[in-house]
């Protein structure tokens, strides 16, 4: 764990553009309905730090929650179809929360739903991005939201907070803050051990975090603190700090870059990945498998090398050219993720083999490499 800086705690008061995740629980009460004295205190701050020079984008969980709510639902429903109904009811009354609010104070807001595909293909990716520029530009606040009425399962982004971690490398925010019904991280769950001690500041990928983070308990959203830590990582790779604080604490953003020590700080550290290896990082499903040989991995990991065909072992699931696919070891584990130069029987028919042997063995050749390094990122 690393010690409380108050260096570190000084620079978020210089953020200049942030994305406010909102989450469920928070937002509806836990279920009862949307929250709209909370909804308006948060719109409040986010109004008082436009004042004060910060750009926010805010991703908004609830639709789902607010759904059932009218619905008279119980239960979050398990059915596809059930859920997308809930979402496209509860969308509504979302919006209009927001956009009473924030009229209050003659501010635009702007309603964005993204799913997978959009994140995935290069031109929309970059079409979103500029959209949210150009309404930031203009003193709107985007409300992000996944497309829950179309998204099913297998193109999914998760969980908002994955997609405001997302949000955060597509727009490189300074700042990424989830705002949630616990206090921040813990080295053990609060809710089961009273011993629990909260985490002012954490280096996002130390692997200690893995054992400390719990799985939701709640019924209304899909992310529990595990998705936090796995948020906070996603959003270092463009250099971003992430926030996980208390959402009910009064003043809590205003506090927040006030430099006050609330919540959980994780720091991103040095490394920081370019555009489109953030894009690419982007992309939660993959179209095939290759697994590499030893000498493949660590010529990836420790040479920053491209993948060639002499390294890989085996070829799984079906694939085209310019398709996202898994770079895995000989054991199951993954190395990497990339844009793949061949499809699936092609690669098959090369793998192995030097790369001087790809033109006789294929009848033509595109790349040398299997998978470039400019389209590849490490895991």
């Amino acid at each position: 764990m690393s010690e409380l800086s108050t260096t570190d705690r000084a620079r978020l008061g210089e953020a200049r553009l942030c994305v406010v995740k909102l989450g469920s629980a928070i937002l509806t009460n836990d279920g009862e309905g949307l929250a709209t004295d909370s909804i308006r205190g948060w719109v409040e701050q986010i109004v008082a730090l436009q004042k004060t020079g910060v750009a926010v984008v805010l991703v908004s969980s609830g639709a789902v929650a607010e759904g059932m709510k009218r619905l008279g639902m119980c239960q979050r429903p398990h059915k596809i179809h059930n859920l997308q109904a809930a979402a496209a009811v509860g969308q509504t009354g979302l919006v209009q929360a927001y956009e009473s609010c924030f009229s209050r104070h003659q501010i635009h807001t702007a309603q964005i739903l993204l799913t997978h595909d959009d994140l995935s293909n290069r031109q929309r990716y970059l079409n979103a991005r500029s959209s949210i520029r150009t309404l930031l530009n203009m003193g709107v606040v985007p409300i992000v939201n996944e497309n829950d009425t179309v998204a099913i399962d297998e193109i999914r982004l998760g969980d908002n907070d994955t997609l405001a971690a997302l949000v955060a490398n597509l727009i490189e925010a300074d700042l990424l803050v989830i705002l949630t019904d616990q206090q921040g991280m813990y080295d053990a769950d609060p809710r089961t051990n009273a011993n629990a001690h909260l985490l002012e500041q954490v280096e996002a990928n130390d692997p200690l975090l893995d054992e400390m983070a719990g799985a939701s308990m709640g019924e209304l959203g899909r992310g529990g603190m595990a998705t936090k830590v796995g948020a906070a990582r996603l959003a270092a790779r463009s250099g971003t700090a992430t926030i996980v604080a208390p959402g009910r604490e009064p003043r809590v953003l205003l506090r927040l870059f006030e430099q006050q020590p609330v919540g959980t700080l994780f720091l991103p550290g040095r490394r920081q990945l370019d555009a489109r290896k953030r894009w690419l990082l982007g992309h939660l499903q993959t179209c095939g498998t290759l697994i590499v040989d030893a000498g493949a991995v660590e010529a990836l990991r420790e040479s920053g090398r491209s993948l060639l065909a002499v390294g890989i072992r085996a070829v799984e699931g079906r694939f085209q050219r310019g398709d996202l696919v898994s770079l895995q070891s000989e054991a199951g584990e993954e190395i990497a993720r990339g844009l793949v130069n061949y499809a699936t029987e092609d690669v098959g028919k090369i793998l192995g083999q030097p790369s001087d042997q790809i033109e006789s063995l294929l009848g033509y050749i595109d790349e040398e490499e299997v998978v470039h390094r400019d389209n590849l990122v490490l895991r």
